[in-house]
């Protein structure tokens, strides 16, 4: 299992590109009001909100309480929000634990913190080895825990959305939000990096 978008042998993403070029085709759709939507999603809604939240975090302990406290309201607070982050719940990775989000009914993702799911996330083979042998699957994605590391698999839902907590690195002391912010990937918020 990789971790890379390539959507070639997913077939809802092969049956999507050919709708789409059939109504791009047809004159129903405009390809640039696509790219448009894309890009709000990938640039504008994309994982580097997700990014600030962490590095506000490891900068601001106080904010930090408020985010594993009540996830939802402390989002909101700072703007954020979706019908898709009416209920967000944060976990936070520490050096004994280690979390990691799936969705084992369909894939509900707070995409208002980190744009369009991946396809391996909507993947029936992620979403279903992930709750049987998270450890094999972490691993399978160049995320390579210690024994002694307990994973903790969280099942999102329609109703609740889960956020990771990543660790900060041990060597960013001087670094400032935004260069906090670079260091901060969607896989680490979903918990399948570290």
């Amino acid at each position: 299992m990789s971790s890379e978008h390539d959507h070639h042998d997913d077939p809802r993403a092969l049956r999507a590109e050919a709708l789409e070029s059939l109504l791009v085709e047809r004159g129903i759709v405009d390809p640039a009001a696509v790219d448009g939507v894309l890009d709000y999603f990938e640039q504008q809604l994309g994982p580097q909100r997700g990014a600030r939240v962490v590095a506000e975090a490891w900068l601001d302990a106080a904010f930090k309480q408020r985010l594993l406290e009540d996830g939802t309201g402390t989002v909101h607070a700072m703007g954020l929000a979706g019908p898709e982050m009416e209920h967000l719940v944060v976990v936070e990775n520490t050096e004994r634990v280690h979390n990691v989000v799936v969705c084992t009914l369909c894939s509900c993702y707070p995409w208002a913190l980190l744009g369009l799911p991946p396809s391996w996330y909507k993947s029936l083979e992620y979403r279903a080895r992930m709750v049987r042998e998270p450890r094999v699957v972490l691993t399978e994605m160049g995320c390579d825990l210690p024994a002694d590391v307990e994973v903790r698999v969280w099942d999102s839902s329609a109703e609740i959305r889960y956020l990771v907590l990543p660790q900060r690195p041990s060597d960013s002391d001087a670094l400032g939000v935004d260069e906090l912010a670079a260091l901060v990937r969607r896989d680490h918020m979903i918990g399948v990096a570290r």
